[in-house]
């Protein structure tokens, strides 16, 4: 029998003691890491548009000049010349995005409680509430914390209690250490801080207001203070000038209107929000007596188990793969701001990275598992912000390379700037960002059918991206249409005389984005009527494309020649974008190129490559898109061994949340595909997961899906279908629509193929319509 204790929690027997072991919560803008330390509690928090400086212009004005030579420096081989102009004409002043901030800290003091006199201490996140929780016996007393981030009501809420009357004394401040602005109290149960983020930059605020259900409540400087207390509940807000020009008003208003609410109707609005998304799917992978024992366990010990190579978890990864979707909902909500390198979980004024939006894969990793596990909801901040970098992004094609259209390079941030940034030319010469980018508008579709959406928002996001590379590209000697400059991210190639560069024309990457980009423009174009002059440019234009070519090695081209690898381990694996995320190479339509993707993957891995926790994560979905379910196993053990902290985030190292998003992206990948207009059952399971059960995947079409299978073996599918249309569904056993859906009147018109080892039903179905499928013996 499944145990169902700890299945959706993450606890640990003792307080964090660093940032990596600290629980995260959040509404999608508001968040904030729980310590759960006994004396001392210190909640670190986060708030989405808390960014340093504002918005700048930094276009080169020199780009028009030099774009035409630096294309011929490149088309020659004077890599190293065309480099240095690239450097001088192309690259932006100033040449760094600023970087997402810490809102700062709230400490709790309690003034009784001594650690070492502590007893049975418990601190856990439970994923099915999105509550934090901290317990523990101090002179046999139970003290609770309980922390929560509310969507509904835009505040975050603690919780705290004791069991016996009067026992609770502490005292609370917040503080911004080491940039400060100003704090104060708010009449006699409430403080606040505010200050600004630089010059040009946001201003901030935070309040917090207790709420006592006995004892006293009384503010002493800018510290609330509780004395005698049995039951009381912080409320604290949190916002900036990017969205209201009084932040600090809009932080009282926000908390007088949720103090309305008695606590418990708080937490039931606040869980039933959060399990309306986290509720609508469900993965059970059969455990046995082993994995009875390891739910007993504490998870940084489960995880330490399978760092000491103590064997295989099943459950462990049944809770990161959950862990992927609760992060998700608490970083990326209608109203946020997409979720950045750490989601919104930033402790540093210096961060890796900046923390900001790095759209050469990393950004886009964070949304790979939003349609697939039902949360397109949270899929919208990053709609939202394509739109906000649209006009940044035509003015960057207009006056960098005299292009119509639009355009955005690697990196991106909360202003929506769009210009090459930085100082590396591994990566800073890269016109597809926005081009990657609006093809999530285009899965957006493809999952949920919506033909007003398709209209409205996603096709002409998806055209003027498209526009920019009719403009943009241009004929190699070899006749081809290429873009460039450009790189193949974040590589290096080594030419015959030993010159390496990374600056080139026509790498793979491009070329495949770009066709994905004119394939969904061309079939919006035909679903909606619209743009037939436009549409038979694109199709003129795609035919001119570099196709996918096989090197001396028997791997897939990274660039128009064959050139070396100069890190032939190399993180990024872009030249195989066409098998995942894009739909280019596939086993049973290019098996060439998939085999070339195999072996294109194999040579990297031998190499040192997926040595990151995001690039690890690509891997095991690239794996799952070959059907090689026991090397994406592999991926799923390297990153629980490898690539998670204690908390469970991922490691790059260090923290970046693209890894948590990828692993949830691959499992599903591994039960489900449906990006070659077809349902693939249990495409990449591997042999270890024998028995097991997914509530609530979706697919392409409009599906959504729910699986069984036992021994290896598919038991039982159900589908069920928001649009009409022609259902296509790919097996590896011989299945059949069950009797009772056929005599319910669905159209008689059944054809059942027979493909290698593969079975293919096509079966019509109707909006709303349910239809089981039955495993033949």
């Amino acid at each position: 029998m499944r145990i169902m204790k700890n299945r959706s929690k993450l606890w640990y027997q003792q307080p964090a003691a660093i940032w990596t072991e600290a629980l995260p919560i959040g509404n999608g803008r508001l968040g904030a890491m729980m310590f759960g330390q006994v004396a001392e509690e210190r909640i670190q928090l986060n708030e989405d548009s808390i960014w340093y400086g504002g918005p700048k212009e930094g276009l080169n004005p020199d780009a028009p000049r030099y774009l035409g030579e630096i294309r011929n420096l490149l088309f020659a081989g004077k890599v190293e010349e065309a480099t240095r102009y690239a450097r001088m004409a192309l690259f932006s002043a100033p040449k760094y995005y600023n970087p997402y901030l810490p809102l700062g800290d709230l400490r709790l003091y309690f003034h009784s409680h001594v650690a070492s006199q502590t007893q049975d201490y418990h601190r856990e996140l439970d994923l099915d509430q999105a509550v934090a929780s901290t317990s523990y016996t101090v002179n046999g007393v139970k003290f609770r914390r309980e922390l929560f981030s509310s969507y509904p009501d835009q505040v975050m809420v603690i919780r705290l209690t004791c069991d016996t009357p009067g026992q609770l004394h502490f005292s609370a401040n917040l503080n911004r250490r080491p940039y400060e602005g100003l704090s104060g109290a708010w009449g006699d149960d409430g403080i606040w801080m505010n200050g600004d983020c630089g010059k040009e930059g946001v201003a901030y605020a935070c309040a917090v207001k207790a709420v006592a259900e006995d004892g006293r409540v009384s503010v002493v400087g800018d510290f609330l203070s509780v004395e005698g207390a049995t039951q009381v509940t912080l409320f604290l807000a949190a916002g900036s000038t990017f969205r209201s020009k009084d932040p600090l008003a809009a932080c009282k208003a926000q908390i007088c209107s949720a103090e309305a609410y008695t606590y418990d109707v708080l937490k039931e609005r606040h869980v039933r929000d959060y399990r309306e998304l986290y509720g609508r799917m469900d993965l059970k992978l059969a455990d046995s007596t082993a994995e009875n024992e390891l739910a007993a366990l504490p998870t940084d010990r489960r995880l330490e188990r399978m760092k000491e190579g103590q064997g295989y978890d099943l459950g462990l990864t049944e809770l990161l793969f959950n862990y992927g979707r609760y992060l998700l909902i608490a970083s990326s909500r209608p109203g946020s701001l997409p979720a950045n390198l750490q989601g919104i979980w930033n402790d540093s004024f210096t961060p890796p990275w900046e923390s900001k939006y790095t759209i050469n894969i990393n950004t886009q990793m964070n949304y790979w598992p939003a349609e697939v596990c039902g949360l397109s909801e949270c899929h919208e901040p990053l709609f939202d912000h394509i739109e906000r970098m649209q006009p940044s992004g035509r003015q960057t094609a207009r006056e960098l390379y005299g292009c119509s259209g639009f355009v955005a390079h690697h990196n991106t941030n909360i202003w929506g700037e769009t210009r090459p940034e930085g100082l590396f030319p591994t990566c800073v010469i890269w016109p597809m960002g926005a081009a990657w980018l609006v093809l999530h508008l285009w899965e957006r579709f493809r999952f949920e059918q919506d033909h007003k959406f398709l209209r409205d928002r996603a096709y002409p996001l998806l055209k003027d991206a498209a526009v920019f590379f009719i403009d943009y590209l241009i004929a190699s000697p070899s006749g081809y249409m290429v873009s460039g400059p450009s790189v193949s991210p974040e590589n290096r190639y080594v030419l015959e005389n030993g010159t390496s560069g990374s600056l080139c024309m026509g790498p793979a990457m491009d070329t495949q984005i770009i066709t994905e980009l004119f394939d969904a423009c061309i079939q919006s174009s035909e679903l909606l009527q619209l743009d037939e002059a436009f549409r038979a440019q694109l199709v003129q234009l795609r035919a001119k494309l570099p196709p996918q070519r096989i090197g001396k090695y028997g791997q897939i081209m990274e660039w128009l020649e064959d050139y070396e690898e100069e890190d032939k381990g190399h993180r990024h694996i872009s030249q195989l974008f066409a098998l995942h995320p894009g739909t280019q190479i596939s086993p049973h339509r290019t098996p060439e190129l998939s085999q070339a993707a195999a072996v294109t993957l194999a040579r990297r891995i031998e190499n040192g490559g997926g040595h990151t926790g995001w690039s690890s994560a690509w891997i095991l979905n690239m794996y799952a898109r070959l059907e090689e379910g026991d090397q994406a196993l592999a991926y799923v053990n390297t990153m629980l061994r490898k690539s998670m902290y204690p908390n469970l985030f991922d490691a790059h190292p260090p923290f970046q949340i693209d890894g948590n998003f990828g692993f949830t992206a691959g499992i599903a990948e591994m039960l489900l595909h449906s990006h070659q207009d077809e349902l693939s059952f249990l495409p990449a399971l591997p042999s270890a997961w024998a028995d097991g059960d997914v509530v609530g995947l979706r697919g392409r079409g409009g599906y959504r899906i729910d699986l069984s299978w036992r021994q290896g073996q598919l038991t039982r599918a159900v589908i069920h279908a928001s649009a009409s249309g022609i259902c296509r569904v790919r097996t590896k056993c011989l299945v059949t629509l069950q009797a009772a859906v056929e005599a319910a009147g669905l159209p008689a018109a059944q054809t059942l193929v027979e493909s290698g080892n593969s079975h293919i039903l096509l079966f019509p179905v109707e909006a709303g319509g349910s239809y089981e499928l039955i495993v033949q013996s």
